[in-house]
């Protein structure tokens, strides 16, 4: 989908937002159409519980697999029938506002990525309060490094992240890895419901555990570091993929928007993609269907369909 690039607006919108309203564009829950909000928190994570025990029940798998020393920096490795080190691996990183979620209830794409002959590396970090946005970013960037050195042969690494976890994605667009000691064989990007500028997040509820200061909320966000010029360290035709829900908040889709807007004016190979009548929940817990158009958009990306 084709989204005018234009230039950056003198103000924000959540600018003009009081406390309340902002509360309410940043909780994804409050935008569902079908269920009532706790109904599809609920769905949400029992979709995630049922995925992750079929993935575990039916497909070869490591689990739990350290990339590093902190109790949390493990990660799950699911493998397509036939074995290979020369696979084509998606590394899936959960949402959850970062404070909720685990790598133990996101398998949703396994199953239908792993019968396409893709492995899916499912990622766990040190979510809020005991972990920051720093050292999340910090724990996602080294399970990406993990896995290249892992599996050095691979036929590329893709990274799909969910609300959070599509921010943490997003940092790694900017990751320096000279000081991880490897490059990933990088080769695309999906930002599903992400959120791209944390300046917002400062002010609503779900800063209390976060506790980011502004200038955490500026480190920490990709749109600020390439709209102050940041010259992106990636190959710029990685493909980049972003991705909302036609049923999300103004605010989600308009950070989807405008980031689309900046990877394209920083040379970016970006495209834009709003999945109809689905929400923040929906557009990720489809992934367990094969022939949900997200699901699809993935793999026509990995194996590179027209």
């Amino acid at each position: 989908m084709d989204v005018p690039i234009e230039g950056g607006s003198d103000e924000a919108p959540w600018k003009k937002m009081s406390k309340e309203e902002l509360d309410n564009q940043y909780s994804p829950s409050r935008w569902v159409v079908r269920l009532g909000a706790e109904e599809a928190l609920t769905t949400y994570s029992q979709m995630g519980i049922e995925a992750t025990q079929r993935a575990r029940a039916t497909q070869r798998s490591l689990l739990h697999v350290p990339y590093g020393d902190g109790e949390e920096e493990k990660l799950d490795i699911y493998f397509p029938e036939e074995a290979s080190e020369a696979l084509p691996f998606c590394v899936f990183i959960h949402g959850g506002n970062w404070q909720s979620g685990s790598k133990d209830t996101s398998a949703y794409m396994v199953n239908p990525l792993t019968a396409e002959g893709v492995a899916v590396v499912v990622v766990a970090y040190d979510i809020a309060p005991k972990g920051t946005l720093d050292k999340m970013v910090d724990q996602v960037t080294r399970s990406i490094a993990f896995v290249q050195k892992r599996y050095p042969c691979n036929r590329g690494i893709y990274v799909c992240g969910h609300s959070a976890g599509a921010h943490l994605a997003a940092m790694l667009l900017l990751a320096n890895w000279t000081k991880h000691g490897v490059t990933p064989n990088l080769r695309g990007f999906f930002l599903v419901s992400g959120m791209y500028s944390l300046e917002p997040v400062v002010h609503t509820y779900q800063n209390a555990l976060l506790l980011m200061t502004p200038e955490d909320a500026r480190r920490n966000s990709p749109q600020w570091h390439l709209e102050a010029g940041l010259t992106l360290p990636m190959d710029p035709a990685c493909p980049v993929l972003v991705i909302v829900g036609q049923h999300e908040s103004p605010e989600f889709q308009r950070q989807s928007r405008e980031f689309y807007q900046t990877l394209r004016r920083a040379g970016a190979t970006a495209s834009f993609e709003e999945l109809h009548d689905v929400d923040h929940f929906e557009i990720v817990w489809k992934l367990t269907q094969k022939n949900y158009a997200l699901t699809q958009i993935i793999l026509k990306t990995i194996f590179q369909e027209p």
